[in-house]
């Protein structure tokens, strides 16, 4: 009952309380972002949905368009400005995503919606982890890491899949808190992990790729 219908009922009304109670924090986010980084004021990606159906998802945007001299975009960490390091740590970034909550692409709890160039460098198991809606709150937040490596992140998103329950959403939540706490005291919008088709670089055939491209997933 709690997977089919209660959980869903629950995004909606919270997500939306939640929307009209910050909507003033959304225009000073949105106003200091427009004045140190212009336009545009969000980041949009698409993503990795339930099912593996490709959604937008929409942050705030934590860095600048700065490039080098051929034109091309300077690393992250070259980008990043202080008030988006701040914003990341504080996860203020991701208040778009109850938006995306709402209309039903995300949850409140669930695993990280991910780009959708990841498709081909996850492990079988490891897309079990897609039959549930991606989240705001994490459940690789119950590892008590500020920042766990993909190994231990995959595996707590397929465990959650598997076992998605109020009471594993209500220890998900209440975990974030502590993390949160972590990400402010350790500079966590500072850090830099290699994304995962970089990590996983060579893992995979190029028979698969191909193959993945053929259904319509970018490759990089």
């Amino acid at each position: 009952m709690y997977r089919l219908f209660v959980k869903r009922l629950l995004d909606i009304i919270l997500s939306g309380m939640a929307i009209v109670v910050l909507f003033p924090v959304y225009l000073i986010i949105a106003i200091v972002v427009r004045i140190q980084m212009g336009n545009p004021v969000l980041f949009s990606q698409d993503r990795i949905g339930k099912d593996e159906k490709i959604f937008k998802l929409y942050k705030f945007r934590s860095m600048t368009n700065e490039k080098d001299e051929n034109g091309e975009l300077l690393p992250e960490k070259d980008r990043l400005t202080k008030f988006g390091i701040a914003l990341r740590s504080t996860s203020l970034d991701e208040l778009p995503e109850l938006l995306m909550i709402f209309k039903g692409d995300m949850s409140i709890v669930g695993p990280r919606p991910q780009p959708s160039f990841y498709l081909p460098y996850y492990k079988e198991e490891e897309r079990e982890g897609h039959k549930v809606r991606g989240g705001l709150l994490p459940p690789d937040c119950l590892s008590k890491e500020v920042q766990c490596d993909w190994e231990t992140q995959l595996k707590f998103e397929a465990y959650y899949a598997e076992n998605l329950s109020f009471v594993m959403d209500v220890k998900v939540i209440l975990c974030t808190f502590i993390i949160l706490y972590k990400r402010m005291k350790h500079n966590y919008g500072a850090d830099d992990r290699p994304m995962l088709h970089v990590y996983r670089r060579g893992t995979v055939d190029e028979m698969t790729l191909k193959e993945w491209e053929k259904k319509g997933v970018p490759i990089k």
